[in-house]
């Protein structure tokens, strides 16, 4: 599961990948509109930032924006900012460089190797997934339920 950190970060990156017209975005007016607790917006954001996915400016007329256009930004790249590597299993892990205490060989371990697959499969998707992509999905959705004519008596 991912945390709600990288689900806000989502939830606020939609949120201002859809409203184009405004060039940099207040946290009070993100936080309000999306649900988003304001203190904890505010350290999403910065760590948003901080990996190159928005940029800041102070003053009149700043806040955040995008740094890049949403068809540039994947998925993985924002979950990853929170989660660091998507690893499953602690021996899989980059950061972690830990091996499982309970493997007695972890060359042949065949939960290493299963876990590893699913792990490339999980990155595979939502490395390929922009935030362009997913506010594509959801309207293509939304658009498609309010079409469902009910026929029921």
């Amino acid at each position: 599961m991912i945390s709600m950190r990288s689900k806000y970060a989502l939830k606020a990156l939609g949120y201002m990948s859809r409203t184009s017209e405004k060039e940099s975005f207040l946290i009070a007016d993100i936080a309000q509109t999306e649900g988003i607790p304001k203190k904890f917006l505010e350290a999403i954001l910065l760590t948003l930032k901080n990996n190159g996915i928005l940029s800041s400016r102070k003053g009149p007329g700043g806040g955040y924006s995008l740094a890049k256009a949403p068809a540039q930004v994947t998925i993985g790249a924002v979950v990853r900012a929170f989660e660091g590597d998507l690893a499953p299993v602690q021996c899989l892990s980059e950061s972690a460089s830990a091996s499982c205490p309970e493997c007695a060989d972890e060359d042949t371990c065949g939960i290493k190797l299963v876990m590893a697959d699913a792990g490339n499969a999980f990155a595979s998707v939502l490395d390929s997934v922009t935030l362009a992509d997913m506010l594509q999905r959801s309207e293509f959705e939304r658009q498609r339920r309010q079409q469902v004519v009910d026929f029921t008596i």
